[in-house]
């Protein structure tokens, strides 16, 4: 397959590479907004380059992956759409809630195969834990606990137009809570906080952020996220049930020391990035939409659960800004 790739940033070089190196690629084309960083990761990884997002779509591409900063996906997404072109899109699908529902209607209306970036669909351990969950061996499950822990900041210049905390980092606990346990949020109390650098809250966001869950079947799910968690990073998550426990992300890798005498737990070697934790996923993720380009899949991640994710997001702002309880259907929908 020959794929077009928008954006050469640091997830879109990090994909560039991951694409080079699978089996299915057999020619790549690159494209972003500075052209000599394209040509050097081009050279890098053995592909071609294309000077804008129309020549990229000119270029007999099989697959586009989008890559670009945020408020670049939708322009992206509708143009490949409007090509007929199986498209990959990095979430969030678009900068807004509104513009995330016109382009999961446009999708709806097309025959186009689109499939958003939610990595951690593909991760073993969450799978594992879906599927302990489907088989009742778990007995009801009563609560989650979930965290997206980055070890260490994002540049500044990153912050304003991320969306905050809730929508750029815990949007993917939003979106794994909803495929490990099958149901929908029903309602969120959020709340944040800020003690690291100041460029947080000059746009308006926070550095640590937490929220509690309900799901529409009384499921409660704690989620909490930061950008500080200097001992690596740290991404988990518990589903307790009746009978039984399990967690994702438990493994020596744990960015935790333990306070008990003679615990040897966890041993290291540890994570320090979220490219690091989930290159497995992401090869795999990368893998399915080639599936989903061939038309030998459905896409596993549509635009539709990228929307159910926004809206819990969105929820979480929203109650973060106004102090209270936000019930999901005070938040617009399909």
């Amino acid at each position: 397959m020959r794929i077009g790739l928008a954006g050469v940033g640091r997830i879109g070089a990090f994909h560039a590479r991951t694409l080079a190196a699978l089996d299915f690629v057999d020619g790549l084309v690159l494209m972003d907004a500075d052209p000599e960083a394209a040509a050097a990761l081009a050279a890098e990884v053995g592909a071609g380059t294309a000077a804008d997002a129309e020549r990229l779509l000119d270029a007999g591409i099989d697959g586009l992956v989008i890559a670009t900063p945020t408020p670049g996906h939708a322009a992206l997404l509708r143009m490949g759409i409007a090509r007929g072109v199986p498209t990959f899109c990095e979430k969030p699908v678009a900068a807004t809630l509104a513009e995330t529902i016109d382009l999961a209607d446009l999708v709806a209306a097309s025959d186009v195969p689109v499939h958003i970036g939610f990595q951690r669909r593909f991760d073993a351990g969450y799978q594992r834990a879906k599927r302990a969950v489907e088989s009742g061996d778990l007995g009801f499950v009563h609560t989650i606990r979930a965290n997206t822990h980055d070890q260490a900041p994002p540049h500044a210049a990153y912050i304003p137009t991320s969306g905050g905390i809730f929508r750029d980092c815990n949007v993917h606990d939003f979106d794994i809570l909803r495929f490990v346990t099958g149901r929908e949020v029903a309602s969120v109390y959020a709340t944040g906080g800020n003690k690291g650098a100041d460029f947080f809250a000059a746009a308006g966001d926070v550095d640590t952020g937490a929220a509690v869950l309900t799901l529409d079947d009384g499921t409660l799910a704690l989620v909490s996220s930061t950008r500080y968690n200097g001992g690596g990073h740290d991404v988990r998550m518990e589903v307790h049930g009746e009978r039984g426990t399990v967690a994702v992300g438990l493994d020596h890798s744990l960015a935790m020391d333990s306070a008990e005498d003679g615990v040897d737990f966890p041993r290291g070697p540890r994570k320090w990035s979220f490219m690091e934790r989930f290159l497995p996923a992401y090869r795999a993720e990368l893998t399915a939409f080639a599936d989903v380009a061939r038309g030998v899949r459905p896409s596993p991640c549509t635009v539709r659960d990228a929307l159910e994710a926004f809206r819990v997001a969105e929820a979480c702002e929203l109650s973060r800004a106004e102090h209270r309880p936000v019930a999901l259907t005070e938040i617009k929908g399909l």
